[in-house]
């Protein structure tokens, strides 16, 4: 059989990919794996694997053979101060040497590592902390805070002694794991009163979440790989951090407050050629004037998180000379559909979600859960265990496969019987040379049952009347769908992994009601 990455072609992989192939880019098996051996230890004398980007402008580059070192270490520290397998290791840390050592390290002991977002309140991290139950804490800038409210735990700090005082430990550490064994649990984004189910992952999770790396993200090894997204959330753990580096690649990663021109600075330092990032990202380097001061080159880029707009994907294409690719998935059932980046022979289709992941089959479900029609509105859902699952997200299909994005079940509007979808009256407003950023939800109507409500943040110096803008969404899509409330706001609230979050703006909407 042919290797995954000799397939070279769309047809190919269609027709000559096979999990069990997967296993074949791994020296780990189904019986005996770990993460920390598959993404350092097999890579020694490799040169450098990581370089962090700090919102200072520092570039920090960190060698795979020094992190070979320093996580062995680790592990022996975690096994000095009394931590089992399978217990949990809290990093409140933002990504550096002293991040990934901690990350590694744990999962080389065989703990598991619990990345955790570094801005984090007290509430949500208290909520992440009591759902984990973590032997000890790592932190830095945060650590006399989190030990006041922790005193029972170990809190280690991160600071310049750090990965000093671990050099009194042995170098090199046998590692004793079965692939079956936990790794990491990885939280996705929420609010500090509703926590997410933590994402409980396996040493050999890598290997299933290596299809979105390689046919998502379209990872090579010869890639010179950047992913921004924090490595406290899915996107940028796997596939920033764990699925590139299992590939021998060197990756570009980011640490600190975001601003677009570090991003764009780092592209031009590393000589970027795939970039992977949020939606959001895009959005905001579309909207610094930073892209002609900095020589770019792309051959790859991806998106994930939520649809991209028109514009934004329009943008990218002009000033990147690549079509972004999209990577839909859910937590509960990780990507299902991917765009096949670097693929021939397949076509980046504009606001498209793109087509099933390798091994994956997906449908849309109309409302008597039967198959919907081509073009037809409805419940996207994959199989599993033989079963149709749905993954409480709406959109349809084209004559040509593609699958298209209508909104989470919360995001589409039915007014006066007529039903809207919310992304694609955002995606319209995009389009309006005044408007920065929108969001749409449904709010209660007496008369209509709800009615479409935009919140929109106006570019620097703008100006437009609320009737321009709805006669100018009426223009563009049915006379009916169009938000008959528009609220100017300074800023639209987002969640931790950067997308904007519309729960927040329906909780504020049901106050305002009561």
């Amino acid at each position: 059989m042919t290797p995954l990455l000799g397939l070279k072609s769309y047809s190919d992989i269609q027709n000559g990919f096979s999990h069990d192939l997967l296993w074949d880019l791994f020296d780990g098996n189904k019986e005996y794996m770990n993460l920390a051996h598959e993404c350092l230890d097999r890579h020694a004398g490799k040169g450098c694997a990581i370089s962090v980007k700090h919102h200072t402008g520092f570039l920090e580059h960190i060698d795979y053979d020094e992190l070979i070192e320093s996580t062995s270490q680790f592990a022996y520290q975690l096994e000095s101060l009394g931590v089992a397998k399978g217990q949990r290791v809290a990093i409140v840390l933002e990504p550096g040497k002293s991040f990934y050592t901690c990350l590694f390290g744990a999962i080389k002991r065989g703990a598991v590592a619990v990345p955790m977002f570094t801005l984090f309140g007290p509430d949500a991290l208290a909520l992440r902390v009591k759902d984990c139950s973590p032997s000890l804490i790592i932190a830095d800038k945060n650590h006399n805070l989190i030990v006041k409210q922790f005193p029972n735990l170990i809190v280690l700090k991160a600071d310049e002694n750090f990965l000093v005082s671990l050099q009194g430990f042995p170098s090199e550490y046998s590692i004793k794991t079965k692939a079956s064994d936990l790794s990491v649990f990885q939280y996705t984004s929420g609010t500090t009163r509703e926590l997410p189910e933590a994402v409980k992952h396996t040493q050999r999770s890598v290997v299933t979440l290596m299809i979105a790396a390689l046919f998502g993200v379209g990872l090579r090894p010869t890639d010179k790989y950047f992913c921004p997204s924090s490595p406290a959330w899915g996107h940028g753990l796997w596939h920033g951090t764990i699925a590139p580096l299992a590939l021998g690649i060197h990756i570009g990663a980011y640490a600190g407050q975001f601003d677009p021109k570090m991003i764009y600075e780092v592209l031009e330092e590393l000589q970027i050629d795939n970039l992977a990032a949020a939606a959001t990202v895009y959005r905001m380097l579309r909207n610094t004037d930073c892209r002609d001061k900095h020589q770019i080159h792309l051959s790859k880029c991806s998106f994930t998180g939520e649809p991209l707009d028109p514009q934004t994907f329009s943008w990218i294409q002009a000033n990147f000379g690549v079509s972004p690719a999209s990577m839909y998935g859910t937590t509960e059932v990780g990507v299902i559909m991917v765009d096949y980046p670097g693929i021939s022979g397949h076509l980046i289709r504009p606001g498209a979600l793109g087509k099933p992941a390798p091994g994956n089959e997906v449908i849309v479900l109309n409302t008597d859960d039967d198959l919907a029609k081509i073009n037809e509105i409805g419940e996207i859902a994959v199989k599993r265990k033989g079963a149709w699952f749905k993954v409480k997200d709406f959109g349809y299909i084209d004559e040509e496969g593609y699958f298209f994005h209508a909104g989470r079940s919360d995001d589409v509007i039915i007014s006066a019987g007529w039903t809207m979808s919310a992304v694609e009256i955002e995606n319209t407003l995009l389009t309006h040379p005044a408007i920065a950023e929108a969001a749409v939800i449904g709010v209660p109507d007496d008369l209509r049952g709800q009615v479409a409500r935009a919140y929109v943040l106006l570019r620097t110096g703008a100006s437009v009347e609320p009737d321009i803008l709805k006669a100018y969404m009426k223009s563009r899509l049915s006379l009916h769908e169009y938000s008959r409330e528009i609220y100017f706001v300074e800023e639209l609230p987002k969640t931790p992994a950067g997308k904007i979050n519309r729960k927040a703006l329906r909780d504020t909407a049901k106050k305002e009601k009561t």
